[in-house]
């Protein structure tokens, strides 16, 4: 479960992006154009210390570029190079935004979600002392492998033809930076639809 919080955001998660994408080997699009939010996802942290969101956007009128994001409310250790940058929240304060796939809590969550359909958070806003649902903006499936989730240590690279691979354990994971249709693989992969894309499109498989 995600609960969020109705706060202002200074910059914004669209507006640090921005700033972000065109530096990345992956991205398309037009670079210093408005970047707006296409779909988003998210991961439970076991822990519940770090804000674990996957944004599906577009810079202009480029491709959908799919951008997991962790939060978190001090800098990651060792981690510099994957800073996206820091976002003022009006309601936890300051909070660290980084590429998830240079932060250790997203790939088992990842791993979780390709290879045992663990799915997506379910979001709440609390409002006045109750919680209200917020509706998912996407659907999400994973393959049900029969694989354990792996554990162990993780580690990442940028990876080639517009993935960036990630490892944890004996599992490696490749996150498709513009995803497109294209057919599950066998060893399991995971596969997002939203309102104006009803064929799902492959968001990241098992290699």
């Amino acid at each position: 479960m995600a609960l969020l919080h109705r706060a202002e955001l200074r910059p914004s998660k669209l507006e640090l992006l921005a700033g972000w994408l065109p530096g990345r080997q992956w991205f398309a699009g037009e670079a210093g154009a408005p970047v707006s939010r296409v779909a988003a996802y998210r991961f439970d942290d076991p822990a519940g210390e770090v804000g674990v969101e996957t944004l599906l956007v577009r810079a202009g009128d480029g491709p959908v570029l799919q951008v997991p994001l962790t939060y978190r409310g001090a800098p990651l250790a060792g981690a510099d190079e994957h800073l996206v940058g820091v976002i003022e929240h009006s309601v936890l304060g300051r909070r660290w935004a980084y590429d998830a796939c240079g932060d250790p809590v997203y790939p088992p969550l990842l791993a979780a979600a390709v290879l045992a359909d663990a799915g997506q958070a379910e979001e709440y806003f609390e409002v006045d002392g109750k919680r209200e649902a917020r509706p998912a903006s996407m659907t999400l499936s994973g393959s049900r492998t029969g694989r354990p989730v792996p554990t162990g240590p993780v580690s990442a690279d940028p990876g080639d033809g517009g993935v960036t691979v990630v490892r944890v354990g004996d599992v490696e994971l490749a996150v498709v930076r513009r995803p497109v249709p294209a057919d599950v693989p066998a060893a399991g992969g995971l596969a997002g639809a939203w309102p104006g894309q009803d064929e799902p499109v492959l968001l990241a498989y098992a290699r």
